[in-house]
């Protein structure tokens, strides 16, 4: 019986180096995390709260639909420009486009939702008396075009941007779900160890 060669150790590194998420997609991605997961709850938590805190709450929840914005696009920038993770022999064929498949609908997701949410803000009859401010430190700029509109048209969007907003992020909630029971699946069920790509 042959035994087989083992695999040298700089060879073994760089397979596993090759296999896991650079430092800062990383970091990138447990932040986008937090993020989303704290802004679904003061989204969700918004309706059921004092009055004098609904206010504070939105424009927080703004603020973060914002940076999660810029950071998911920053977030593709740094994967168009370096080599991605590799998931050869980690998952089958099927499992791998699924994978592909879903990345991309959450991308989507974490796009469109802070998108129409800006939108619908910025449709806002009271957003000219009402200034957006990024965590009330500096103001951030509503989307001039919309601003711009007749207000009986504005008011009539305002509606219409806020029920995508609202379904995309039930979507969004869904494909968390999705997402978080596939790497659990991975890791426990079919022992992938998928969890280690995405931990420093």
């Amino acid at each position: 019986m042959t035994t087989p060669a083992p695999v040298p150790l700089a060879q073994s590194s760089t397979a596993q180096a090759s296999w896991r998420y650079t430092h800062t997609a990383m970091l990138l991605h447990w932040i986008i995390a937090v993020l989303v997961i704290g802004n679904v709850v003061l989204g969700l938590s918004a309706d059921s709260l004092p009055d004098d805190w609904v206010r504070p709450v939105i424009d927080t929840h703004k603020s973060i639909g914002i940076t999660v914005l810029c950071l998911v696009l920053l977030r593709i920038l740094w994967r168009v420009s370096h080599r991605a993770a590799a998931v050869a022999g980690r998952l089958s064929g099927l499992g791998t486009a699924a994978a592909h498949v879903a990345h991309f609908v959450l991308y989507l997701l974490m796009i469109g939702l802070p998108l129409s949410g800006w939108l619908h803000d910025s449709a806002w009859k009271d957003a000219a008396t009402h200034p957006m401010r990024l965590f009330n430190l500096f103001p951030w700029p509503r989307i001039g075009y919309v601003t711009r509109l007749d207000p009986a048209l504005k008011e009539s969007l305002h509606d219409r941007f806020g029920a995508p907003h609202a379904w995309l992020g039930y979507a969004l909630y869904a494909m968390l779900l999705m997402h978080v029971g596939g790497a659990l699946k991975h890791q426990w069920i079919d022992r992938k160890s998928v969890l280690k790509r995405m931990v420093p």
